[in-house]
């Protein structure tokens, strides 16, 4: 096992993987810019760097800076949680040529998995149902026609090597592809260096369904159910639910086991998530991430598995410490992500926290790494907490979410907690009964 693992990030989610390798007896060194070197995961590790100013390019992005720090600290393994170098192939490949361990996939599959074309004919390879679209990407006006026409309209137009909704147009028809197309190229290339988009069938109220699997390095692989992240804004996850009130047992178990199959037969290592759009009974592969997502806990709630410190085991070398036959669901967890913007305009609230007040009570954990007087720093994501609630149903679950909304107290700037408040008061969720633009739509009625 590791003696020192260097987290290289920031947030709840450094402070998440500080927890797992203190309970595993693993030595902790934070790095950090200039703007968090009062942060908690700073102020709770064993060692702690700078890595530069606040611009995530000068620090967390900040290559040189933070294998430098991983050498003079000793550090035998670099977990990079979500964003910033996460998903950065080359990122891995240099952790692993200063013969420091990285808590993640082999570069390759970051790599393949990092463009949308590549991962799309990897995965369809392994037996991932697709969407329709393109063969791979299209150079010009006339072969996107071709391949839309071949498609059938509506068809959205996506970067290849996009993400965040970004690079993302839709044409309803033939008269809205030009625009499109040009906008998709402009922003892709803007946005990630890279101007190369691809077409595929737009599915007009799909949920977005994903699941979670884990692999080691002895070939046994997991798959760990399903979260359902269709409440989305902007293409960004708002509320997410394990397991999907849209799926029945026998959809779970045969989805599951397609995705399963697939990572044994890629050769994958560590954890994951395949994600699809679900329409009509009919899964529709979207990407894969190639690191922890956003919302392990509520996998982590609904299973007993801690994610982390399977990361952290099968990156030593060690095998899953259970098997698929092993893998229980039990109950139902929804996360809250709670952002420092104004509940209603979603404009950033930077500042200084005079007051907090975590809920808590029976199955109620809120992973987040903010206290009473630290200042939210204006430089990084608005998201500063993760609300997550378990009960044994759903309507257990939300109940106990709407108290613990009601108990939530944070002051001295905005958060999201408001929306959330009058979200799972509506009829459609209480009933589970919502698509991926649901969210949209009803921001945009209830203004």
């Amino acid at each position: 096992m590791f003696e020192k693992v260097l987290i290289a990030n920031r947030g709840e989610i450094a402070l998440r993987i500080h927890r797992a390798c203190k309970e595993m007896g693993i030595a902790t060194v934070a790095v950090h810019s200039t703007a968090d070197e009062g942060a908690m995961h700073v102020r709770l590790a064993d060692e702690s760097v700078c890595v530069g100013p606040p611009a995530p390019k000068d620090s967390y992005l900040n290559i040189p800076a933070i294998i430098s720090a991983a050498e003079i600290t000793g550090a035998d393994a670099i977990h990079p949680g979500y964003g910033f170098l996460s998903e950065n192939a080359r990122f891995a490949e240099i952790v692993t040529a200063h013969n420091i361990t990285f808590i993640g996939p082999q570069a390759e599959h970051i790599r393949v998995m990092g463009d949308k074309i590549a991962a799309k004919e990897a995965v369809g390879k392994a037996g991932i149902p697709l969407v329709p679209g393109s063969d791979g990407a299209v150079h010009s006006l006339e072969e996107a026609k071709q391949a839309a026409a071949e498609i059938g309209y509506p068809v959205l137009v996506k970067a290849a090597a996009g993400g965040g909704g970004r690079g993302m147009k839709v044409a309803m028809t033939e008269a809205h592809l030009s625009e499109a197309l040009s906008t998709a190229k402009a922003e892709s290339k803007a946005a990630f260096g890279d101007d190369a988009v691809y077409i595929e069938k737009y599915l007009s109220t799909p949920r977005h369904i994903e699941i979670q699997i884990i692999a080691d390095s002895h070939g046994n692989v997991a798959q760990l159910g399903e979260r359902d992240c269709s409440l989305q804004r902007r293409h960004q996850k708002v509320l997410e639910e394990a397991l999907s009130p849209a799926l029945d047992a026998k959809a779970r178990e045969e989805i599951g086991e397609i995705v399963r199959k697939a990572i044994e037969k890629i050769g994958y290592l560590g954890a994951g998530t395949i994600e699809f759009l679900y329409e009509d009974g009919a899964f529709y592969f979207i990407e894969m991430n190639t690191r922890l997502q956003v919302e392990h806990p509520i996998t982590e709630q609904v299973t007993n598995i801690d994610l982390v410190r399977e990361q952290i085991k099968v990156a030593a070398g060690a095998k899953l410490s259970f098997s698929q036959e092993d893998v229980k669901f039990h109950g139902h967890a929804i996360e809250c992500r709670v952002n420092a913007e104004d509940p209603e305009t979603f404009r950033p609230s930077p500042g200084k926290i005079t007051d907090f007040h975590a809920p808590g009570g029976p199955g109620v954990r809120f992973d987040s790494a903010v206290y009473t007087g630290y200042t939210i720093p204006p430089f990084y994501d608005s998201m500063i907490g993760k609300l997550i609630v378990f009960g044994d149903t759903r309507e257990l679950c939300i109940a106990r979410l709407k108290r613990s909304l009601a108990e939530f107290a944070l002051t001295g700037i905005d958060t999201t907690v408001p929306l959330f408040m009058r979200l799972i008061e509506e009829p459609d969720f209480l009933a589970g009964d919502y698509h991926i633009h649901w969210l949209e739509e009803w921001l945009a009625g209830s203004q």
